[in-house]
């Protein structure tokens, strides 16, 4: 069984928060609506659309593979079941910066930094939803619309 790093649903916020700056890319701002995660996101909206005001799950995984063995960093295609087969919009990426700030306390809050092959995230909230995240780690960022 695959141990996720983190899973929450997200309402889409605000699309563009600093206008729009490439074509076939937007920034989406979204608040998760268990751990009060804030989320800023960068999606390819020809691929896969999205308007403000919409729910979606995201989950980010170590490994595709359903078994929770480690990815071996190549594509082998097949009929093999994977945690991808359940959603709608997937990226591979590297967990490239986590941060604290220095208050402490209940209004310590972290941040966590992705790159997707350039699109990035930046996760925001308690440090204890954190606790999973690796400096350099690799992970897979799902998303389905519910």
């Amino acid at each position: 069984m695959v141990e996720l790093l983190f899973e929450d649903i997200f309402v889409l916020m605000r699309l563009d928060p600093d206008g729009k700056k490439f074509d076939k890319v937007s920034r989406i701002e979204a608040r998760s609506e268990q751990f009060d995660m804030f989320m800023q996101l960068d999606i390819n909206t020809e691929i896969y659309p999205m308007h403000v005001g919409d729910k979606f799950t995201m989950v980010l995984a170590p490994t595709l593979n359903l078994d929770g063995t480690p990815d071996s960093g190549y594509f082998v295609q097949g009929n093999r079941k994977s945690l991808a087969d359940k959603f709608e919009y997937v990226m591979h990426g590297k967990l490239y910066k986590i941060s604290e700030d220095s208050s402490s306390g209940k209004n310590a809050k972290v941040e966590i930094y992705a790159s997707f092959g350039g699109l990035l995230m930046m996760l925001k909230g308690d440090p204890s939803n954190a606790a999973n995240f690796e400096l350099d780690q690799r992970i897979f960022l799902l998303i389905r619309k519910v």
